[in-house]
């Protein structure tokens, strides 16, 4: 089967049988990227250029917005407006580590505030779990929207 077309209902597919076309609906719903998870204003304690790219954050950051270890991440820098994509490496619990890493490292300086988001791909409304982060990345407050 070959797509033709992507409408706000279904997802069609053309079919061939026996040189007459029909169709399909395979699919009755869009799917959407929708924000999960974010830990919002988080301090940059160091930047490492000689590293795996990546970002290393605490555990319990990660964990309390439902982030994986290992998850593609957006990034997006407060102090200077970059915006990139990364995936996450477990830092120690509890220490309140966030650092760059590899080429990352070039796009944020060490004390830069930074939003670190995970998206998933849905096909109805959820509620993202949003962390909120004091100087030393200690957990100030959390809710979801």
């Amino acid at each position: 089967m070959l797509p033709v077309e992507l409408c706000s209902t279904s997802l069609i597919f053309k079919s061939r049988q026996k040189k007459n076309f029909f169709y399909e609906i395979v699919l009755n719903t869009f799917m959407r990227w929708v924000l999960r998870g974010k830990i919002h204003r988080a301090t940059v304690t160091e930047t490492r250029l000689d590293y795996e790219g990546s970002v290393t954050v605490d555990v319990d950051l990660l964990d309390k917005a439902g982030i994986w270890i290992g998850e593609k991440v957006s990034i997006a820098n407060i102090n200077n407006g970059n915006r990139f994509e990364t995936y996450t490496l477990p830092g120690e619990r509890g220490s309140g580590i966030v650092a760059l890493n590899g080429a990352a490292a070039r796009l944020c300086n060490k004390d830069d505030l930074i939003i670190i988001m995970g998206y998933e791909l849905t096909d109805e409304p959820i509620h993202a779990r949003v962390v909120l982060v004091d100087g030393q990345n200690h957990v100030k407050k959390e809710f979801t929207y």
